[in-house]
Order: structure tokens, then sequence, then C-alpha cells
């Protein structure tokens, strides 16, 4: 029922309407149903069986504790991949991909540090000093940078994995993830090649309704995964605590019965820790005494 209700909402939403014939990559034949007026519809099938499997892994991703990059340049995609990016906080590009971006993000670090440097000068009062055109010129530069890279602001690693709206757009993006060896995931249309992405869901990629449904069923499956890692996480806290209490009793336990051990050795007749202080202070036939001996 779970099946046929989300192939229902699929197929409202037109994501099973492709590209012209004409434009059509054969390596998408497995995937595609049918030919209605020139256009190839795909099989809804084969779509909802990707969309499970995909989310799954993602999933699996998230429960793990790794981000994925989301990525959607595209005009259709842009506000519902950073949306939905924010809902689950994972990183996105939805303005452009800068050419190394993950194969040279060192630098692209670097970009992102000297942006929040200059938010934080701009917003602690630092720049009071500098002339207002300065401060205008820098306030300017940080919106350019933050329209860029502002998505990636938070990613201190390069991700785990990448999720691609429309991989023949991004091509680039997925380039660098291949040669990273970083997990690809995408929408891929009638006119793209499946096999350059490791999980590919065959939709429509140009439309709204399309894009919305299958990256909010994309980004609830990783809120599920975050959410049982949390659960986990809790439930590991209390285990420790229960455990650190009965440590912290035995090591109580261990430190007081050494030191009725040693109070009891030290008990002598000369008092307690008195004995070895006298010894080594008195006189001896060495001549150790106040006034000789190695010093």
């Amino acid at each position: 029922m779970e099946n046929t209700s989300l192939q229902q909402q699929l197929l409202e939403a037109g994501v099973h309407f492709g590209h012209l014939k004409k434009k059509w990559n054969p390596k998408m034949l497995p995937y595609i149903f049918a030919e209605k007026k020139g256009i190839h519809i795909i099989d809804l099938n084969k779509t909802v069986e990707c969309l499970q499997e995909t989310a799954a892994a993602m999933k699996a991703i998230a429960r793990s504790g790794k981000k994925i990059l989301f990525v959607g340049t595209k005009k259709q995609a842009k506000d519902i991949v950073n949306e939905s990016a924010k809902k689950v906080n994972m990183p996105f590009v939805t303005e452009r991909w800068l050419g190394g971006m993950l194969t040279n993000f060192n630098t692209v670090r670097k970009s992102v540090k000297k942006m929040q440097s200059i938010e934080k000068m701009l917003s602690d009062g630092s720049f009071d000093s500098i002339t207002k055109k300065e401060r205008l010129t820098l306030s300017r530069d940080k919106d350019k940078m933050e329209k860029v890279l502002g998505g990636i602001a938070q990613l201190g690693r390069v991700p785990a994995a990448l999720f691609i709206v429309d991989i023949g757009h991004e091509h680039i993006a997925l380039a660098e993830a291949k040669r990273l060896g970083i997990s690809t995931f995408g929408v891929v249309d009638t006119n793209c090649d499946p096999n350059k992405v490791d999980f590919a869901i065959p939709a429509n990629d140009d439309a709204t309704k399309s894009i919305a449904i299958i990256v909010n069923y994309i980004t609830a499956a990783i809120a599920e995964g975050l959410a049982e890692r949390q659960a986990a996480k809790d439930d590991d806290v209390e285990e420790m605590t229960d455990d650190e209490k009965e440590r912290k009793a035995a090591k109580l336990l261990a430190e007081a019965e050494a030191e009725g051990g040693r109070g009891g050795r030290g008990r002598g007749p000369g008092g307690a820790g008195g004995g070895q202080r006298r010894r080594s202070g008195s006189g001896t036939p060495g001549g150790r005494g106040p006034g000789g001996g190695k010093r």
C-alpha cells in the first residue's frame, strides 16, 4: 500500500515525464516504460525501487554521522534543495559550483574562513576605524562569498556523499566526486547516463513538483537516520553514566583501602611518617649529619 501511495504521488507530480525521444541516452532504456507523442515515459515502478534504495543508503550515511552535500544549481531546484538541506543541517550548493570545491577543498576552506572573519569583524565593531568606503567594499565581498560558499560554511572536511539534482547539469561536481571516490546519488532524466552515479533515481529533473517530491523523500530518510543516531547516543550516555558510577565507587573504595594500608604502616613508635625523616636527618656513622656529608 505504501508503494502504491508513493507511486500515485510520483505520478501526480509528473515524475514520469522524460525528455524528447531524440534527446535520450540509450543507457536509460531499462528505466523507460514507453514513448508517448515523442516523449519518453519513465517507469515509475523502477523509480520507486531506486528511490527507496537510495533513501536507505543515505539514511545509513546520516546515522553514521557523516555529511551529505546537496547540489542543485538549476533554477527549479535552488529553493527546494536549500530548504531541504537546512532542515537536516546538511551542506548545500545552490548558486554556482566552484571548480575545485572538492578537489581543492583546502583552498575553498581558506575562502570560507576569510568570509567568516570579515563577518565577525563587521559584527563586533573591529572595522569602525576604517573608512566607510573600505567597510562597504568588505561587506560586498562577504556577501558575494556568502552567496556561493554560505551553504558549505560549516563543512569542515570533504563530505561522505553527494546528492545531485540533474547529473548532466552538475557534471563538474560529479567528476570531482568520482575523482575523490565519494559516493554519488543523483536524479537522472532520460537524457543522462545512470551509470555515472552510484545510486540513480530515474525521474523528471526539470519540473519543480517532481524535484520537490524526490528531495523531500530523501530528506525525510536522512532525518530518520539522524534521529536514530541521536537516540543511540542518548542510550550510550545513560549506559556510560551507570558504568562511570560503578567505576567511581570502585576507585574510591580502592583509594580508601590503600590509604588505610599506608596509615597502618606509618603508625610506629616514631609516629606516622616520622621514622623515615629522622633516619635521613640524624647523624650516621658515615658522617651524613647536618654539617657534613653529601649535599
